[in-house]
């Protein structure tokens, strides 16, 4: 395609590169979490956990599968936002160290963490991932797949996941 890339071409790579990333941290994710089973962590909010596998595995899927219908290019100003925002998603993760998790897990004694970008942002992390439900598809045109996927999230986010987390970090002041 004369004049840029092509978005339909490089929506492969996109979510190639994606689910990459997303393997990786899951085994940072089974490591810490296995170090915080054996330290005595509580998980909260089990039940809703299966809903964000469906909802990012639907996102990443509709990002494929619309932007490989788009005639357009690649929209680098979206692109560059996805990739601004991995910097921090690795500052959280570094500063969670290893009670950084998918899931919910409260280690007895570990102690709230507050630094890094804690002390900006409640939920740094979450920052991250709307930004990237948003800027990924758009990257390559799948505009429907963006909104929809960043409604949910926020749905999900909002309703039920940090108000789970809210709760399991209130348990944890209250118990100390």
């Amino acid at each position: 395609m004369r004049g840029g890339v092509a978005a339909r071409r490089f929506a492969p790579y996109l979510i190639a590169a994606l689910v990459s990333q997303r393997l990786l941290e899951l085994r940072v994710a089974r490591r810490n979490e296995a170090w915080a089973r054996s330290q005595g962590a509580h998980e909260y909010g089990r039940a809703h956990y299966p809903l964000f596998f469906v909802l990012h595995s639907g996102w990443l899927l509709g990002t494929l599968t619309e932007g490989r219908r788009r005639p357009g290019r690649v929209r680098w100003g979206w692109l560059a936002l996805l990739l601004l925002a991995q910097p921090l998603r690795y500052w959280v993760i570094r500063t969670l160290g290893r009670q950084w998790n998918t899931r919910i897990l409260i280690v007895p004694g570990a102690g709230r963490i507050a630094g890094g970008p804690f002390r900006y942002l409640s939920h740094p992390n979450y920052a991250v991932v709307a930004l990237e439900m948003i800027s990924a598809p758009l990257t390559v045109g799948a505009w429907r797949t963006a909104l929809l996927g960043s409604l949910l999230n926020a749905a999900l986010l909002r309703l039920i996941r940090i108000p789970a987390e809210e709760r399991a970090l209130a348990a944890y002041e209250k118990g100390r």
